[in-house]
């Protein structure tokens, strides 16, 4: 293995970008890893070391046109460098293994990517009045969705008077769900989740303000690299984390911080919903009907297990909140998608003439 390719694998290159590069290299670029993303400026992780990076007229343009993505946090991208002019210029964004996105504010069918090829997904809360199963909930069928592995991280253990009863009651949302309980001040459980990051893995951390992403980001690395914020009187996280940010461990693996989230709109795909509900799914096939929508059906073995207490209501409740979030999603981007398929219809005859005109036909 050369040097340059142990770097990169520090940086958790494999395989999968190893083939993706060869089959699009270019003479003077370079692979290299997103690390921060400022909007207009990225910081890239490379064999090179740390470099500042732009995004060129040309992939914003392919970038407003749905023809490329837009380099997140996580992401691989092949780079030009320009050490003369103290920067370098993102050229292509390798296809991504798994991606964390939710919908962006206020656009029915469009998604925003938190980060981008994530082994596993911490989701954190902390034992205090933040723990909200409900949000939980939501932040499970987001990662499901995400294509990588969901862990239930719950924080500030020193601060909780009854520590089992909080767990037990959230390993009921997702029993097949990974969960650890642990204190970033006394060091309880933080050894645990290195087996998610050991191996050059990629952890994501999402969560609320002021459930301690930062600080247990701050005892993975061994030293104060992310700023701690107050927590107030109504046991409320100041936000400290502005933007995403990727860092490589001293012991190996890399973990992404996110900023604060505490809504997150789903995507329309009801895959992750599903198997963030696998225990109403289970119930549902004892329905008398195949299509039962679990609301005023007969013989609904959904509504019978929240009656007779063997199903949470406020489960069920969040359950068709979120179900019905993205059914609104699909029918809203259906006609959307449709349009534009009309439009790129419309557009192909066009350019195939203008193609054709360029060579002289």
């Amino acid at each position: 293995m050369t040097i340059e390719e142990h770097a990169l694998e520090k940086l958790g290159w494999g395989p999968p970008f190893q083939e993706a590069w060869g089959s699009r290299a270019s003479e003077g670029e370079e692979p290299a890893r997103i690390a921060a993303d400022y909007g207009v400026e990225y910081v890239l992780y490379s064999a090179r070391g740390d470099l500042r990076a732009t995004v060129p007229g040309r992939l914003r343009m392919a970038i407003r046109k749905g023809e490329s993505v837009r380099p997140v946090v996580g992401d691989w991208v092949s780079f030009e460098p320009r050490l003369q002019e103290g920067t370098s210029v993102i050229q292509a964004v390798l296809p991504r293994r798994t991606q964390l996105a939710r919908k962006a504010a206020g656009r029915a069918d469009e998604e925003q990517v938190v980060a981008a090829n994530v082994d596993s997904v911490f989701l954190v809360s902390a034992l205090t009045r933040d723990l909200n199963p409900r949000r939980l909930e939501r932040y499970l069928a987001l990662a499901w969705d995400s294509g990588a592995q969901p862990v239930l991280v719950l924080t500030k253990a020193d601060l909780c008077e009854d520590v089992v009863a909080a767990r037990d009651n959230i390993v009921q949302l997702a029993p097949e769900v990974p969960l650890h309980v642990v204190s970033s001040v006394t060091g309880e459980g933080l050894d645990a989740l290195w087996q998610y990051i050991g191996g050059n893995r990629t952890v994501a951390l999402i969560g609320s303000s002021g459930v301690g992403k930062s600080t247990l980001i701050n005892r993975l690395v061994g030293a104060a690299r992310m700023v701690v914020g107050e927590v107030r009187e109504d046991d409320k996280g100041r936000h400290t984390t502005t933007h995403r940010e990727l860092f490589v461990l001293p012991q190996g693996g890399l973990v992404i911080d996110t900023p604060g989230m505490r809504e997150l709109g789903l995507m329309e795909n009801e895959e992750g919903v599903r198997t963030a509900f696998t225990d109403i799914e289970e119930l549902a096939a004892r329905c008398r009907f195949n299509d039962c929508r679990h609301e005023k059906e007969p013989g609904c073995a959904v509504r019978q297990a929240a009656q007779d207490g063997r199903l949470a209501p406020e489960r069920l409740e969040n359950f068709h909140k979120l179900a019905r979030e993205v059914a609104r999603l699909e029918r809203q981007y259906e006609p959307q998608a449709q349009a534009r398929a009309r439009q790129d219809t419309k557009k192909a005859p066009r350019a195939f003439n203008d193609s054709q005109k360029k060579r002289g036909r």
